[in-house]
């Protein structure tokens, strides 16, 4: 190795490590380590499981190398990836970014250490997966001899090739603009379940595995094999219970490791790296000029005689400014007009398009037939101003005025109410289309189930936004939410009475009973924070 390769060799070894320290000390980690955790006390007790038909696996070392392998490919990919994508917007937000940028240190190599700090976090909770899984088999007893192969692999060939891959993106979304706020997150959740959903549905009808970067196809085929079964109902499913539906057992012994499917986990592996070398090529060095210059060639490059620009001398003009003096008495407070004002600031910087789409809904959810498409048009129109709702007890904090809101008199009794009344009326308005029909219709317990979604998600995103300081937490909790409930009809998810069935049920009372709790918890975090 050079001197410069070794000089560099060391640079990257010190950010990646300097990184990964300064995260390992924060509480978000341990919680993270805590859900790592919770997912293997989940698995261990039977919470989840992988099960052929109403067949599942002998608790042998394979067996559970590879469930716990699996629930590290799946559910800590998804996780995994909103813990780690905020390594360089912290830079950017301390400032530590532009000291950074006036040093020689390359694109390249700060990428990449960003990129190696989010692998080695990652990392760390697939190795407490994997010693959750040796526990896991001592608990279980159904076959005590451990094969520390069996166990390990799908965790060196599955699992960590895939933690590469969330790293690297979680990267990529940090160096593009339009991905690295609310909207990214938004976004990887639906690339997330795509990614996963898609190779695996390929394979089943005749694929190969080499695209499936979760290597989920892989476990599926060989332990399809083992059962001898034509039975192609596996799945890997989360079930609150125990194994009682479980009928059958197999032995399964592991997969055999060929060359073909250590290529395909390399090949993933690889592309890891060429997804970081491109969000370093993508990567701005936080030069926030940029644009600016952009601009202003744009604007030289529009004039028509070509010359150059006239140089004028600034000019300076003084101004005598009266001031008015403050009125002898005080001036009433008057709700309506701050309401209007933090509605003017939830819908600023919306385009002419953010509207039209939400019109569209308005006008699809009056005029579709189908009382189960309706539901689903309810779900889309509830999803669109997601952003606009993340950004409740959030936006004190991120422009900084919370000194002079919190100063104000009595900020609990005006300004949040009037923060969570106008994330209300987003609500009622954009979802407006499926309240017509439901009053039409004389459909009140329907209307009833509809009005408590519409106080039930301001009023989540404002008590997440209150005590997280950061609008991600309700964008993936509620996207989740979203996803599992209302688009798949499951019916005690269903926070938005969307399905037909819901109004029939007590579902809709639960959720009014969360929504007075999060009320609550929200104006208790906003009373710390005033008192702090």
């Amino acid at each position: 190795m050079t001197g410069a390769g070794a000089s560099h060799g060391r640079i990257l070894y010190h950010l990646a490590r300097a990184d990964f320290l300064e995260r390992v000390r924060r509480y978000s980690f341990l919680f993270t380590l805590g859900f790592a955790l919770y997912l293997g006390y989940l698995a261990a007790t039977g919470k989840i499981m992988l099960r052929l038909g109403n067949s599942r696996g002998i608790f042998n070392s394979a067996y559970i190398g590879a469930l716990m392998a699996l629930v590290a490919t799946t559910f800590l990919s998804l996780a995994g990836f909103y813990f780690v994508k905020n390594t360089i917007e912290r830079d950017r937000s301390t400032r530590v970014g532009e000291i950074l940028a006036s040093t020689p240190m390359s694109k390249m190599l700060y990428v990449m250490g960003k990129t190696i700090s989010n692998f080695a976090v990652l990392a760390v909770m697939v190795v407490i997966l994997a010693i959750s899984g040796i526990a896991m088999q001592f608990r279980h007893g159904e076959d005590p001899n451990v094969n520390l192969w069996k166990l390990l692999a799908p965790f060196l060939l599955l699992a960590l090739p895939t933690m590469a891959i969330v790293a690297a993106v979680a990267v990529v979304f940090e160096t593009v603009s339009w991905l690295r706020g609310g909207f990214g997150n938004i976004v990887y959740f639906f690339l997330w379940s795509a990614a996963l959903t898609i190779p695996v549905a390929g394979h089943a009808r005749g694929g190969a595995h080499f695209f499936d970067w979760a290597g989920l196809s892989i476990i599926w085929e060989s332990m399809l094999n083992a059962a001898r079964t034509a039975n192609n109902s596996f799945s890997m499913s989360m079930d609150l219970g125990s194994f009682d539906f479980v009928n059958t057992t197999f032995r399964w012994e592991g997969v055999q490791w060929t060359a073909g499917i250590v290529l395909s986990r390399i090949v993933w592996a690889a592309f890891s790296l060429v997804l970081a070398i491109l969000a370093a090529l993508r990567f701005d060095r936080f030069d926030s000029a940029r644009g600016r210059m952009q601009r202003g060639v744009s604007e030289l490059a529009a004039s028509d005689d070509g010359t150059e620009p006239e140089k004028i001398a600034p000019r300076v003009v003084v101004h005598a400014i009266p001031l008015t003096p403050l009125p002898a008495t005080p001036v009433s407070f008057r709700f309506g007009a701050m309401l209007i004002a933090e509605l003017r600031l939830m819908l600023k910087g919306q385009r002419w398009w953010w509207y039209a789409a939400a019109a569209g809904f308005i006008v699809a959810g009056v005029a579709v037939p189908s009382a189960e498409a309706r539901g689903i048009v309810l779900a889309c129109a509830w999803m669109w101003p997601v952003l606009l709702w993340s950004s409740m007890g959030v936006r004190e904090v991120r422009d900084q005025t919370s000194q002079l809101l919190f100063s104000a008199p009595r900020p609990l009794a005006r300004q949040l109410p009037a923060v969570w009344l106008a994330g209300v009326i987003v609500a009622l308005l954009t979802g407006s289309g499926f309240a017509l029909r439901l009053l039409l219709g004389g459909d009140m317990r329907g209307l009833l189930a509809w009005l408590i979604g519409a106080l039930f998600i301001p009023t989540l995103a404002l008590a997440l936004g209150v005590w997280s300081g950061s609008g991600k937490l309700f964008e993936i909790l509620y996207t989740l939410l979203w996803y599992v409930g209302p688009m798949h009809a499951t019916l005690q998810l269903d926070f938005m009475g969307s399905a037909p069935a819901t109004a029939m049920t007590r579902v809709p009372l639960v959720y009014l009973l969360l929504t007075v709790g999060m009320a609550a918890a929200a104006l208790a975090g906003r009373k710390r924070q005033i008192q702090t």
